[in-house]
């Protein structure tokens, strides 16, 4: 019996995860709350918990892990950085995860499974050179290069939404100002919104309604004119055969209409082709993008 291919997918609402067979096919996906309000322990026993259902729809047991999250390992201290799941930053979060599961796993940023998963079989598939693009509670993105995953010497390809597009900006949580997230990640919308509004509301909300008063579209031309800088500084930079936008944020279709000619108003090319998509796979893109990295690892932790 050829064996199955288990991925998880952590995130700051929800943890899902996914078994594949061997054809990428979904045999059986569950999700639940990742109620990080709780602390990194009870975010690690969701973690086992949803584990051991994935594992209980599998009758040999026999299975690969991949594990994706945001932010990243670092190399030299082996402790996760940049999560916007705030209580595992600093952590030994493989280690932890390795000791709470028993089996060996590969883990990878969260934005990287997405994009994986996206040229595998989604809006990319078709591509040689994918950049895919989460528009969500951050921002974060992955580089697909002939099906092949680049993440770079220190792990960094693909984390654009803290690239400097304003250093006269909003404070950042990484540190520094300005950064792309603090724009177009749905949690940079909603402070924008507010300091400028005093209104509480949802990013997705708030770029779902039908008309906008005056100061409302002012918000929302702010958006666009960030998003086409951050977008033509990547096509500037890398010249990526497609971009695949994923995350809540995606939904909105004016970013693959007006607001992609504030991407090629910036682009350095008299005729500006770079195709923008939305995503195939919606939101289950990155636990999909967790199981091929895990079938296709060489190592495991």
């Amino acid at each position: 019996m050829n064996k199955l291919n288990i991925g998880i997918d952590l995130g700051g609402t929800k943890i899902e995860s996914v078994v594949l067979d061997e054809d990428s096919n979904i045999l059986f996906r569950q999700r639940i709350f990742t109620e990080s309000q709780k602390g990194p322990e009870h975010v690690l026993n969701q973690i086992h918990d949803i584990y051991l259902q994935a594992l209980d729809s599998i009758e040999n047991k026999e299975h690969s892990l991949g594990i994706g999250t945001p932010g990243s390992i670092s190399k030299s201290t082996g402790l996760l950085r940049n999560s916007t799941i705030s209580c595992q930053n600093g952590l030994p979060l493989q280690d932890l995860i390795k000791n709470k599961l028993n089996h060996s796993f590969v883990i990878e940023n969260d934005a990287n499974c997405f994009a994986l998963a996206e040229s595998f079989t989604g809006a990319g598939k078709n591509y040689d050179l994918v950049f895919g693009v989460i528009m969500g509670t951050g921002c974060g993105g992955g580089f697909i290069h002939n099906g092949e995953l680049r993440t770079g010497p220190q792990r960094l390809a693909g984390e654009w939404g803290h690239s400097v597009i304003n250093p006269n900006g909003p404070k950042c949580f990484c540190g520094k100002n300005g950064c792309v997230s603090t724009y177009i990640s749905g949690t940079g919308l909603e402070e924008m919104i507010y300091k400028n509004l005093k209104i509480k509301v949802s990013a997705e909300k708030f770029l779902s309604q039908a008309t906008y008063n005056e100061d409302e579209a002012d918000i929302l031309n702010i958006f666009y004119e960030y998003y086409g800088l951050s977008l033509a500084n990547i096509i500037n930079t890398i010249d990526p055969d497609v971009i695949v936008l994923g995350g809540g944020l995606s939904n909105h279709q004016n970013l693959y209409t007006k607001a992609l000619q504030m991407v090629y108003k910036n682009i350095f090319c008299e005729e500006p082709n770079t195709p923008i998509l939305k995503n195939i796979l919606g939101d289950s893109a990155g636990v999909i993008g967790a199981a091929i990295i895990g079938k296709n690892a060489t190592s495991t932790l």
